[in-house]
């Protein structure tokens, strides 16, 4: 999660702490509202340092 907050930082110009908030936030509302086995794979790939791609995504929805 750790890239994910610093891409997050880095596209944003936000603070860690606010950054880590931000992820937080939005990767939980991504589990509450995705189908169960769509959700469980978010910690799959948190768990599995597989973030190159969602920090990538990431920029992509920020317009940057």
């Amino acid at each position: 999660m750790d890239q994910l907050v610093t891409a997050v930082m880095e596209k944003t110009g936000l603070p860690r702490e606010q950054a880590e908030q931000a992820v937080t936030t939005v990767l939980g509302l991504l589990k509450e509202r995705l189908p169960a086995p769509v959700a469980a794979q978010i910690d799959t790939v948190l768990g599995a340092g597989q973030l190159g791609d969602v920090a990538k995504g990431l920029g992509g929805l920020l317009g940057r």
